[in-house]
């Protein structure tokens, strides 16, 4: 593999950047990882059970990240908030890829900005999205079932134990503190709803309901716009699970429903659960390990400078395949 320079994981030894490290070294025995993060004991540890990896300690409140002069990387991927976007900046300033994950809808204006100033820069792909975008491929795959479509609802249920690692609990508790309001598309417009509005009740796959609510988040947008339809909402809901309840541990259910008109004009509807029995993590280290693979033209051409969102780099179908080889289960509803 003529790979030049490591990919730098901020954030490496969470769980999002080590699941998503052990996904690239199962997939590319020979690319050179970077785990960077805070604690360096423990960023060594992960990389030593990976091997063929380094460990660094990052900062990222400094504009070189605190990393050493004259390492070269491939690729800078920002498993935790880049609160700073001095991960962005350093990307940008040797013109290499870089991933989001954490920044959320609603922080994502300064790095819609930074990329927007520097367009020429480095390929930047926002995938602040469900599991980094893999529920919104899922959704488009299916879509192509479809002639039109009018109204797509998905409804995803996670494990209270399922939340992630301390930065992800510190991403859910910024957003909530920022908004409980609900954002959907609704009759071609997007707009926010108060908290009681955005209420709604989730089936799991066992029949059980939990209460959950919409929320602004880019899979909204982006399924919005990659499909034309007019209503689109996104639900969330975080309870006990199907897996925690059958005392299996925490699983993940993703309810994706789709409505329209199919290729003869006649009414269709698509009503399926993505299910995973290891909850959401398999889920977003996949997103993100497609996404890097797909900048670093791994697995197609390396991707030009420019600012991107999954569905804009990952093929619908393909990334059905690959969940499905994860051991994600679909179940018609």
């Amino acid at each position: 593999m003529d790979q030049r320079g490591s990919v730098l994981l901020l954030g490496g030894s969470g769980q999002a950047g080590s699941d998503t490290a052990a996904l690239l070294r199962r997939r590319y025995p020979e690319l050179p990882l970077t785990i960077a993060g805070r604690n360096p004991a423990r960023a060594q540890r992960v990389a030593d059970e990976l091997g063929g990896a380094t460990a660094a300690t990052v900062d990222l409140a400094r504009g070189d990240l605190g990393l050493p002069d004259g390492e070269q990387y491939a690729a800078v991927v920002a498993t935790l908030w880049d609160s700073r976007l001095n991960g962005l900046r350093f990307a940008q300033d040797r013109g290499v890829p870089y991933v989001s994950l954490s920044s959320g809808m609603i922080d994502i204006a300064p790095e819609v900005t930074a990329a927007a100033q520097r367009p020429a820069a480095a390929p930047v792909l926002m995938a602040s999205h469900w599991a980094a975008g893999v529920i919104t491929l899922t959704a488009l795959a299916w879509a192509e079932e479809f002639r039109r479509v009018d109204t797509i609802r998905v409804g995803a249920i996670l494990d209270k134990d399922d939340a992630g690692g301390p930065a992800g609990l510190a991403d859910l508790a910024r957003w909530a503190e920022v908004t409980s309001a609900g954002y959907a598309r609704r009759d071609g417009v997007f707009a926010w709803s108060g908290a009681a509005d955005a209420r709604v009740e989730l089936r799991s796959l066992d029949g059980t309901t939990v209460t959950g609510q919409t929320i602004p988040i880019l899979d909204v947008t982006s399924l919005a716009l990659a499909t034309g339809a007019p209503d689109v909402e996104f639900a969330f809901a975080v309870g006990e699970s199907a897996g925690s309840r059958r005392g299996d541990g925490p699983s993940v259910e993703v309810r994706v429903e789709l409505e329209g008109a199919g290729p003869a004009d006649t009414p269709l509807s698509v009503s399926r659960y993505l299910v995973h029995p290891h909850g959401q993590r398999p889920l977003t280290s996949l997103g993100l390990a497609m996404g890097i693979e797909r900048l670093l033209g791994l697995r197609g051409e390396a991707v030009a400078p420019g600012f991107y969102t999954p569905e804009t780099l990952l093929e619908p179908v393909h990334v059905v395949e690959q969940l499905a080889d994860a051991g994600t289960i679909f179940v018609d509803a």
